[in-house]
């Protein structure tokens, strides 16, 4: 869907599919979408490149502002801008590791997020399994709080991909709620062991844990009409 729709090359086309999910997304009673997909297509072998948009982040960023304008527009529904960031390829997708440089990772990787962020204000963003440059991105700070809140002025919900926390390889639970992620997806009862176990011998400060909830119970608010979420500065 993603692929094809930006072959229009058209916002507006863009701004009326997302008002047309909306409609749809009230028959089937569903508050959030975990959508749109917009990493760009770095390699035709992806398995996601479908619902990807381009591998020009330009487009991707000024498509993806346009079709979450167009759900969030009833102030009913949110999306989920995702997998934040440099999930390119499907095999060992809960591991590997993209090896990017600063200069491609500001301007390529991360630039349709974040015109996206700053233009539509999505309700909520979606980490990726993968890692970047040696760190999970459900487990790094930098990408899920310095740059995504302090630096672009996010002030929506993040929740982590489905079961990043359960390969022995994959994210770990409660880096994920340091890094900024306020949900674990679905959450699993290891997720809430370690999270305690961290919070009690102080590797997880309480702050963190209350910012999270503060998020989620201001997401829900929102889905009651409270949109669209006002940047933080």
């Amino acid at each position: 869907m993603g692929t094809a729709l930006a072959q229009s090359w058209d916002p507006d086309l863009l701004t009326r599919v997302g008002r047309a999910v909306s409609r749809e997304m009230d028959e089937f009673h569903v508050d959030l979408w975990l959508a749109p997909g917009m990493n760009i297509q770095r390699n035709p072998l992806c398995g996601r490149n479908f619902e990807y948009y381009s591998e020009d982040p330009l487009l991707t960023g000024t498509l993806a502002a346009a079709i979450t304008a167009g759900v969030q527009e009833s102030g009913r529904h949110g999306v989920t801008l995702k997998h934040f960031a440099c999930n390119n390829q499907e095999d060992n997708r809960m591991a590997v590791d993209a090896r990017v440089s600063e200069r491609a990772l500001w301007e390529i990787y991360l630039r349709g997020f974040e015109i996206a962020v700053k233009t539509a204000a999505p309700a909520a963003v979606m980490s990726a399994y993968n890692c970047i440059n040696g760190v999970h991105a459900a487990n790094s700070r930098d990408l899920c709080t310095v740059v995504l809140r302090q630096e672009w002025g996010f002030a929506g919900l993040v929740m982590s991909d489905w079961n990043t926390t359960v390969p022995q390889d994959g994210s770990t639970p409660w880096r994920c709620a340091w890094a900024g992620n306020d949900v674990i997806m679905p959450g699993n009862p290891h997720d809430d062991q370690d999270i305690r176990a961290a919070l009690a011998d102080g590797r997880l400060p309480e702050t963190a844990i209350r910012q999270s909830a503060a998020r989620l119970i201001a997401l829900a608010s929102a889905l009651r009409g409270g949109f669209p979420y006002q940047h933080e500065r």
